[in-house]
């Protein structure tokens, strides 16, 4: 975080305001917009909205407590159970043939579960699992790619009150070791491999690699045959079952599905810490799911015939949150992609919207930018009128991605809702709700009714309008991590140190920090400015580089941008540019005064870049964040360290080889 006295900075102007339209606010799922002030004043009671969309087996006693902060508890004494809430009730209801899941290979190959075909399958995996010895409270680790198992594994989990714990398929065999080990983890699902980009890549080699590192030895795994024909020739080992055999194994069986205490653990989401050690966060049965639920309900506007897509993987917890839990606790039909964007085509992903006719998208940033880069031609070849409402996620987004985005794939008809939120929060914590609220490019909104956000400076004080700071919440809310696994001190030390009185018991004197920078205007809108490292100091001004990087797209021809701060003999540190410019954009050193001048017109001199650098990739991790890290050390000229974690290492050295030669 910074310094005492210095404040973080923001200059980037203000941008347009837009309106939902009258047809989309009618039929909105919240249009009054006296659900703040109703959430305000009856506060934490006004979570019952959100409990009360649930099936409850017991009813809970309180919706809060808060005795012990900051270890709150939500739903106090209820009890419930996730799978059936997710799967059951909608059967039993009545709705066994609506469509739950579609999905879609990269290859173009189908299937469809409606809920009654969830409910088969999941009550037979969960009958494999128990039969393999997976009992109550037992950590099953998932380390699998998009395909439909993943989800029926994780419902499976849930019905017998076995906490998942779902690592990224694209992680290292070493990454699946530490966090099995973590988590002291017996039991793995995987499955044999997976296409990208029309390639067949080898997944249960990296699992078995991973598996020989988990030092307390694995029970189980089971191995979906996701390849077929085009499979390894694996054979498997001795504590190694086909999932296909377990299903026809367990054809026809039922489990009652276990009642789990509102705070028992759900699942643990492991996410990148501090210290190099990644975190295992713990999220709980009902303050979760009923936060899911509403935020899908509330946000997202999702209704029960709607045909749903998040673009995320279900590695993450977007995935968790608004693929899996939310949607399907709501009753709707969600949509699992398994390939990339540009497979194998640019207009992929237009084509499944209009294939299934999808009436909400929600994607991230850093693939906006790529179909913007990419060009208007590929959504305007499809029928995208199906689209109702569309979504940010993940980082925030500059002003003209959003326009875009607005524009080409909304046809300026569909609300964009640009959502704040983190692993450790569980659902959305800043936006707009749209049918209530306008929207304005590059700003996420104000904090959800029932969420106390606020923008602070170092002392803790809120800044005024127009200001810059650091991000704080200031009250608990249901969909909150719990703790870190095992570890209570480093959830402490790393959520709640900085703006608390740790030796206080008052709720009130604690308060959680994200270490996210961002500035508020006189709406109460929140512009989130991104992490507290991701800031530049030149000359003693703090800038954050959301700001620097919005400034360079906003220059005609400019795809996508990455700001770091490198050493500088006078400044400290100066603004280095890496930049993709669109297909069609000659990159020479008139558009490099183009960007200079950009960044110098919308923020000011200060922010002037050092040095612009194009590149036709940015170093991404495999979740489709920059790794600005590998960025700096090639501005500073130091040596580079691990790429491993990238999915295309190889730009580090190319984009190191310009740099040197410029």
């Amino acid at each position: 975080m910074a310094d005492g006295d210095s404040e973080l900075e923001a200059r980037l102007v203000e941008q347009a305001e837009f309106e939902p339209t009258a047809e989309f606010v009618e039929q909105a799922n919240v249009s009054d917009p006296s659900i703040y002030e109703e959430f305000e004043e009856n506060w934490p009671e006004c979570w019952e909205r959100a409990a009360e969309m649930l099936d409850w087996d017991d009813d809970y006693d309180e919706v809060l407590d808060d005795s012990n902060p900051p270890f709150y508890k939500w739903f106090t004494g209820g009890k419930l159970n996730v799978s059936y809430n997710c799967v059951d009730r909608h059967v039993e209801n009545g709705e066994k043939n609506r469509v739950a899941i579609k999905w879609e290979g990269e290859h173009g190959d189908t299937r469809t579960y409606t809920y009654q075909d969830l409910y088969r399958e999941v009550n037979e995996f969960a009958a494999a699992l128990r039969d393999l010895g997976v009992e109550e409270d037992d950590v099953v680790t998932l380390y699998m790619p998009m395909v439909p198992e993943l989800p029926i594994a994780m419902l499976a989990c849930a019905r017998i009150g076995a906490p998942h714990s779902v690592v990224f398929g694209g992680f290292s065999a070493e990454a699946l070791a530490t966090r099995m080990n973590s988590a002291d983890s017996r039991y793995l699902v995987t499955c044999d491999g997976y296409y990208r980009r029309g390639d067949a890549l080898d997944h249960l080699d990296k699992a078995n690699e991973g598996l020989d590192g988990v030092d307390h030895g694995v029970d189980a795994t089971v191995v979906v045959d996701r390849l077929g024909d085009d499979g390894f020739g694996h054979d498997l080992k001795a504590n190694q079952h086909d999932w296909d055999d377990l299903m026809s194994e367990h054809a026809g069986e039922r489990i009652d599905p276990v009642e789990r205490d509102a705070e028992d653990m759900l699942f643990l989401m492991y996410t990148s810490g501090t210290t190099g050690q990644p975190k295992g966060v713990k999220h709980t049965t009902g303050g979760y799911l009923a936060y899911a639920a509403w935020t899908s309900h509330a946000v997202l506007d999702i209704k029960k015939e709607d045909t749903y897509w998040c673009s995320a993987d279900i590695g993450w917890i977007t995935g968790h949150s608004y693929i899996v839990y939310g949607p399907l606790a709501l009753g709707t039909t969600t949509v699992m992609y398994e390939g990339t964007p540009d497979f194998p085509n640019r207009d992929r992903l237009w084509d499944i919207v209009e294939k299934y006719s999808v009436d909400i998208f929600y994607t991230a940033p850093t693939a906006i930018r790529a179909f913007m880069k990419w060009g208007s031609r590929f959504p305007e070849q499809h029928d995208l009128s199906s689209l109702r409402l569309l979504g940010t996620v993940g980082e925030p987004i500059n002003p003209r991605a959003w326009k875009w985005y607005y524009k080409h794939i909304g046809n300026e008809e569909c609300p964009v809702v640009d959502t704040w939120w983190q692993t450790e929060t569980g659902g959305m914590m800043i936006t707009t709700l749209p049918g209530i609220k306008k929207m304005k490019p590059g700003s996420a909104g104000p904090p959800l009714p029932g969420i106390d956000a606020k923008v602070v400076d170092t002392s803790g004080e809120q800044v005024d309008a127009g200001r810059a700071g650091y991000l704080t919440v200031d009250k608990p809310w249901p969909g909150m991590l719990r703790t870190l696994y095992k570890n209570d001190e480093r959830f402490v030390q790393e959520y709640w140190r900085e703006y608390s009185d740790t030796d206080s018991n008052d709720p009130a004197d604690w308060v959680y920090f994200p270490e996210d920078g961002a500035k508020i205007d006189q709406d109460e809108y929140i512009t989130i400015l991104g992490r507290v490292d991701d800031v530049i100091n030149v000359s003693g001004h703090r800038l954050g580089t959301m700001e620097i990087e919005s400034a360079i797209v906003g220059v005609e021809g400019v795809a996508e941008a990455a700001v770091v701060g490198g050493d500088h003999e006078v400044k400290g540190e100066a603004v280095y540019a890496y930049v993709i410019t669109e297909e069609s954009q000659t990159e020479d050193d008139e558009m490099r005064e183009r960007i200079i001048t950009g960044v110098e017109d919308a923020i000011g001199p200060i922010a002037r870049p050092e040095q612009v650098v194009f590149t036709p990739e940015l170093p991404k991790t495999r979740s489709g964040k920059i790794m600005r890290r590998l960025l700096e050390e090639i501005a500073n000229g130091e040596e580079l360290g691990d790429t491993t974690t990238l999915r295309n290492p190889e730009i580090v050295e190319s984009i190191q080889q310009q740099v040197d030669t410029e």
